[in-house]
């Protein structure tokens, strides 16, 4: 148990620090990390964990042994266009004095781009504070996390609290992307304890599950011709319009079937949507004059715990092929379905865990509020803890609004407040000594 005397030291620590930690994200803000370029942000990083007296550890994927035979792996987009080289994970650790148990703090430091700027009210790249909070790309998704679990240690040093467990902070990159070079590549270095957290952006719910992604491209094929005798072609964009609605009406039949009560937990809106299809890219045709003869059609489909990656592809690719099959031209010349990028399997963790409890009971004592569990509705790094390492693992962080949108914030009170959830479960978690108190 933590006394009262140590609550009020690390809770008058973490508010004397708010000014620094406030400081600190807005450097990591403008320092623009998009994923595949995470370089800069991540020696903003190091230096700052190697201040506050980190044993560092800073390693790109490459340099990890086994990671592309890894069940786990897969080609993020990110790797295909940049690969990992000068993309660094950093990892900082603090050894405890024995006898207490292991904790991981994690964010990712990659943030997604801010396009298009013009629409932003303030610079992305600026770190703005206004009415309680900072804006900026990344400043609730995750560099507020980030800021907070890094001061969070510095307050817990400062106050001469010697832990027991060890405690590893880690940033890592392209969880945008699927997170293969970041955490996986982390757990392949070595990097394991007796539970995780991430500092990601959820304050009044704790995420505690993940969805499955995968990313497919249909090849649509048609015949090319001059617009004036377009009767010779094949349109393949009109030919495209039908797998489209093929896959409308199979997302819409998925979301009445399918339902995930930790998804539906985060907001009114997510009832009937812990399932989501996705059309987001189509690329065809090169000129108005001409009948385009191909289209690329690039999807999504996000899949919660409880149904099975092999099912969920068989699916896709079923109603490709039954939709071709009605067509005059696509039956004989049948759309290819390409499976690329991401693809993971969700994850679930179990709620009775130990972590899962401590957190919970912290931020319930903190925040003054019931906590909810969520989860399951997209694609999170945790997944690789739980299915590859049998590390527990939970989502937890401060929160903010119009993440990957314009004008993203995190709200500063939330850092305060996260600070102290984390301060009590890292001192609870790993086990301390204090003035000769335990």
């Amino acid at each position: 148990m933590i006394d009262d005397h140590v609550r009020r030291r690390i809770f008058d620590k973490i508010d004397e620090k708010k000014d620094e930690m406030i400081g600190f994200l807005r450097e990591l803000v403008r320092t623009p990390s998009v994923t595949g370029y995470e370089k800069d942000a991540q020696r903003l990083v190091a230096e700052k964990f190697s201040g506050i007296g980190l044993e560092l550890d800073i390693f790109d994927a490459d340099e990890v042994k086994g990671l592309k035979e890894h069940p786990g792996y897969f080609e993020t987009t990110a790797y295909q266009q940049v690969g990992y080289k000068d993309r660094p994970n950093v990892v900082g650790k603090v050894r405890g004095l024995g006898g207490g148990r292991s904790l991981i703090l994690n964010g990712h430091i990659d943030v997604v781009p801010p396009d298009p700027i013009e629409a932003w009210k303030y610079n992305p790249w600026e770190g703005v504070v206004e009415n309680g909070r900072v804006y900026g790309r990344g400043a609730m998704d995750m560099k507020g996390g980030i800021a907070v679990m890094t001061y969070v240690l510095k307050g817990i040093s400062e106050l001469g609290i010697k832990l027991k467990g060890d405690l590893i902070l880690e940033t890592t990159i392209e969880e945008e992307a699927g997170g293969v070079g970041g955490v996986l590549a982390t757990i392949l270095r070595g990097y394991t304890a007796n539970a995780a957290i991430f500092v990601e952006p959820h304050y009044s719910y704790i995420e505690v599950a993940s969805a499955g992604i995968l990313y497919f491209r249909v090849r649509v094929p048609g015949v090319t011709a001059h617009a004036y005798q377009a009767h010779l072609g094949v349109n393949a964009i009109v030919k495209t319009m039908k797998i489209c609605e093929a896959l409308t009406r199979l997302n819409e039949e998925r979301q009445k079937r399918i339902s995930y009560p930790y998804a539906e937990n985060l907001a009114s809106h997510m009832k009937r949507h812990a399932t989501t299809l996705n059309i987001g890219k189509i690329k065809g045709g090169d000129w108005p004059s001409s009948v385009p003869g191909w289209v690329d059609l690039e999807c999504r489909v996000g899949y919660p715990p409880g149904e099975d990656l092999r099912d969920v592809m068989k699916e896709i690719e079923e109603t490709v092929r039954e939709t071709a099959a009605k067509d005059s031209w696509l039956k004989d010349h049948v759309p290819k379905v390409e499976w690329f990028g991401w693809r993971s399997r969700p994850h679930e963790q179990d709620v009775n865990h130990p972590i899962v409890k401590m957190v919970k009971e912290y931020a319930e004592e903190v925040i003054g509020q019931p906590i909810k569990f969520c989860g399951g509705f997209a694609g999170n790094d945790a997944r690789f803890f739980v299915l590859y390492a049998n590390v527990p693992a939970v989502l937890f962080g401060p929160t903010g609004k119009n993440g990957h949108g314009t004008d993203e914030y995190v709200e500063i009170d939330s850092m305060i407040g996260a600070g102290r959830v984390l301060a009590l479960t890292v001192l609870d978690w790993c086990g301390f000594e204090y003035n000769g108190r335990t």
